[in-house]
């Protein structure tokens, strides 16, 4: 199964938001900085933060994509302590149904600052 994930590094006070299938490799090669132009390059002590499991092929892009959309630390922040949302977030793009009328989103692009 693949998996969103959200890293936080203390050293840069940032996010990172990205995909993938094996959560613990992805996480090493992060710290050991195996992506040579990658923004996680920053620092070397990222730690999981959040990960969204259990999800198929297609559905880890477009949940990591509308995250990084969001350009919030707020709305990441809250993604971690407010159960309905990741809850919405698999219903809005994993299907089944419509998600809370109370879930709000929202648009933008790139990399979220701490």
């Amino acid at each position: 199964m693949a998996h969103v994930y959200i890293l936080y590094s203390e050293s840069v006070d940032r996010y990172y938001i990205g995909s993938c299938f094996d959560l613990n490799e992805r996480l090493e090669q992060h710290n050991t900085h195996h992506f040579i132009r990658s923004y996680t390059k920053r620092a070397s002590d990222w730690k999981l933060f959040l990960s969204i499991d259990d999800l198929s092929l297609h559905e880890p892009r477009a949940i990591e994509y509308y995250i990084k959309r969001m350009k919030s630390r707020k709305y990441i922040e809250q993604l971690r302590n407010k159960d309905g949302m990741i809850r919405n977030l698999k219903r809005r793009f994993c299907g089944g149904p419509d998600p809370d009328p109370d879930f709000k989103s929202g648009s933008g692009s790139g990399s979220v600052d701490a």
